[in-house]
C-alpha cells in the first residue's frame, strides 16, 4: 500500500507560516507516523512488507526496522523516526511503544491548542507529568527481581518475544538469549559489563530448522583453513592471533630498486623469502597448532606452516578476532617478533572446520570460560532469518537490561493503566497534565484494537479494575480479556518503560516547541508557495 501526501517546501519568498498552524501540521505528522506503526503493537501484531528501491523486501513488526524504511519528507515526521532509534539503541525494546505513545501525547494536546492555551503551558504540565510518573514507576508500581531465580527471568524476556514472529519458538529464543547475555558478562569489582553488540555475534545460515538455532560455548565464522593438507579438527588447540600479514611486505606508494646485475635481482627475491620464513620460524617456536590472521599468509608462509603441522585461517574479521581473543584468551599481536609464551590462547576446547551447505564454517568451541560467543541461526530463508535476528535483538537487550536494572513492571498495559490512574487522581479537571494520563491509556487501547476486542467495553472495565485497587490487572494480547498481568508471568523491564515514557513526553515537548518551519529550497517550476496543509510525504 503507498498513501503519498504532498511535501511541505517552503521558498524563500514565502510568507512565513507560523505559530498554531505549524504545530497543528507537526501534530498532524506525529499522528500519521503513529498510525502506520499502530497495527504492530502487540501479540496479534500484523507485519509490514516493505519494498526498497533495489527491489530488496523486509518483512517485520519491529517498529525501528519500519521506520528506518519508509521515507519522509515532513520535519517533525524525522524526528519521530529518530525517536525510535534512539528507543533501540538505548534499550533495544520498546521501539513500537514509544511511537504510538509519542502520537498520543501530540494528539492530546490539539485540543488545548484550539483553546488557545499558550504551548510553554502544555509544556509545563507534561513535564511535570513526566516527573511524577517516573517517581511512581521507581518507587511504587515496580517490583524488584532476584537475578538467580531463571524462571522470573524466562518470563520477562518471553512476554518480550512473545509479541514477535520468533513467539512461537519462545523457549528457544529466550534460552539463547539468557545464554549469550549470561556468557559476555563482565563482573569485576562490582563493575557489571554486557557488551552483546561486539561480543555476542549473530550469524545466519539458511537450511535448516529453526529449532537447530544455538549458542555456541566459542566462535564461528565462515572461513575455511588456507592450504587442503592443513588440520581442519584439532582437540584442545594452542591459537595465535596475529594482526600481521604473513607475507612480504610490499613497498609504500612508489618504491624505488637499483638493480645492476641479475644477481641483484636473485638477491631480492632471496630477502622476500627470508623475510616470511623468519616470520614463520618465530611463529613455529612457540608450537601452536593455529594462527588466525587478519591479514593475508602467502604461499610460502603456508609451505612453512604445513611443514610443522600448523593450521593458518587467513584475512579475518577485525571484530571475530577480538571475539576469538575473549573466548579462547589468546592476545592479539601486531608482529611475529613480539610473540610470547603468554599470548598463546589455550582455553578452546576444539577446533573444526564443517562444510554447511556450500560454506564452509570455522568453529573455535568448548571453551573454559568463554566471555564471548555466537547466536547459531537456522531458518528457511533468508528474509525469516533476518527477522528472527531482530527479535533475537530485542530479547537480547531485556536480558541486559535485566542484569544492569533488576526492577520489573507487569506487562499488557497494566502499567500504564496504573500510572494513568495515580496522575488522573492527581490531576485538576481537562488540564494538560490530566491528558497526559488520559494518552497513556493508548498501550492498553491498542493492544484491544489489535486483537479485536470491543475497545471502549474492555477499557472502561479496566478502569474499573484499577480504581477497585487491581494495579496489575491487564489486557491479554492474544484474547483482548482482562487478566492479572503478575498471575499470568507477563512482565517488562523498568529501563524499557522508563525509556518509553521519557522518550515519548520528550518529543512531544520538543514538537510543541516548534512554531514555524522555514525551509530555503525552491519549488520547481516557479516560485508559487506551499499551501500550508501540504503534509509529509510519506511511503508505507
Amino acid at each position: 500500500m503507498y498513501s503519498q501526501q504532498p511535501i511541505l517546501v517552503l521558498s524563500q519568498n514565502t510568507k512565513r507560516d507560523s505559530g498554531r498552524k505549524v504545530q497543528l501540521e507537526n501534530i498532524n505528522a506525529g499522528k500519521a507516523i503513529a498510525d502506520v506503526i499502530r497495527t504492530c503493537l502487540g501479540p496479534q501484531a500484523m507485519l509490514k512488507m516493505l519494498m526498497d528501491p533495489m527491489g530488496g523486501i523486509v518483512m517485520t513488526n519491529d517498529g525501528n526496522a519500519i521506520l528506518r524504511e519508509i521515507t519522509v519528507q515532513h520535519p517533525a515526521a524525522k524526528s519521530m523516526i529518530e525517536i525510535a532509534r534512539t528507543q533501540d539503541e538505548e534499550v533495544g525494546d520498546g521501539t513500537t511503544s514509544v511511537i504510538v505513545l509519542a502520537g498520543e501525547m501530540l494528539a492530546v494536546a490539539e485540543q488545548f491548542l484550539a483553546q488557545n492555551i499558550h504551548p510553554t503551558v502544555i509544556i509545563r504540565e507534561y513535564r511535570q507529568a513526566l516527573e511524577d510518573a517516573v517517581k511512581l514507576l521507581q518507587d511504587k508500581i515496580s517490583v524488584p527481581i532476584d537475578l538467580n531465580d531463571k524462571e522470573k527471568l524466562k518470563d520477562v524476556i518471553r512476554s518480550c518475544v512473545g509479541t514477535k514472529y520468533i513467539g512461537r519458538w519462545a523457549d528457544l529464543a529466550v534460552d539463547i538469549a539468557l545464554d549469550a547475555v549470561s556468557t559476555v558478562t563482565i563482573n569485576e569489582n562490582g563493575r557489571v559489563e554486557v557488551d552483546i553488540k561486539n561480543y555476542a555475534k549473530v550469524e545466519k545460515i539458511p537450511g535448516g530448522t529453526i529449532e537447530e538455532s544455538k549458542v555456541l560455548s566459542g566462535v564461528m565464522f565462515n572461513k575455511d583453513v588456507t592450504h587442503a593438507k592443513m588440520r581442519r579438527y584439532i582437540e584442545n588447540p594452542r591459537i595465535i592471533l596475529l594482526d600481521c600479514p604473513l607475507e612480504y611486505k610490499k613497498g609504500e606508494s612508489q618504491t624505488n630498486i637499483e638493480i645492476l646485475g641479475e644477481q641483484d635481482f636473485t638477491r631480492l627475491l632471496q630477502l622476500e623469502e627470508e623475510h616470511v620464513q623468519r616470520q614463520c620460524d618465530e611463529i613455529i617456536a612457540l608450537k601452536p597448532d593455529i594462527v588466525f590472521t587478519e591479514k593475508g599468509v602467502s604461499d610460502l608462509a603456508q609451505h612453512y606452516l604445513v611443514k610443522a603441522g600448523i593450521t593458518a585461517i587467513r584475512r579475518l574479521r577485525k571484530t571475530d578476532n577480538n571475539r576469538l581473543a575473549r573466548a579462547c584468551g589468546a592476545t592479539i599481536v601486531n608482529r611475529t617478533e613480539e610473540l610470547r609464551e603468554s599470548d598463546v590462547g589455550t582455553g578452546a576446547g576444539k577446533f573444526e572446520v564443517k562444510k554447511i551447505g556450500d560454506e564452509y564454517f570455522t568453529f573455535v568451541t568448548e571453551c573454559k570460560n568463554p566471555k564471548a560467543c555466537t547466536i547459531l541461526l537456522r531458518g528457511a530463508s533468508k528474509d525469516i532469518l533476518n527477522e528472527i535476528e531482530r527479535n533475537l535483538q530485542d530479547a537480547l537487550h531485556v536480558a541486559k537490561n535485566l542484569v544492569l536494572n533488576p526492577r520489573l513492571v507487569a506487562g499488557g498495559g497494566a502499567v500504564e493503566m496504573g500510572v494513568s490512574h495515580a496522575l488522573a487522581a492527581n490531576a485538576a479537571h481537562n488540564t494538560p497534565y490530566r491528558a497526559v494520563a488520559h494518552a497513556l491509556e493508548i498501550i492498553p487501547r491498542t493492544l484491544a484494537q489489535n486483537c479485536g476486542a470491543n475497545t471502549i467495553r474492555t477499557l472502561t472495565a479496566l478502569r474499573a479494575r484499577h480504581a477497585a485497587g487491581a494495579s496489575s490487572a491487564g489486557i491479554d494480547g492474544d484474547t483482548g480479556e482482562i487478566v492479572d498481568m503478575a498471575a499470568k508471568g507477563i512482565w517488562e523491564p523498568l529501563a524499557v518503560k522508563l525509556q518509553v515514557y521519557k522518550t515519548a513526553v520528550e518529543t512531544a515537548i520538543l514538537l510543541l516547541r516548534i512554531d514555524d518551519i522555514v525551509s530555503g529550497s525552491k519549488k520547481k517550476g516557479g516560485n508559487e508557495p506551499a499551501t500550508p496543509s501540504q503534509m509529509a510525504n510519506m511511503q508505507e
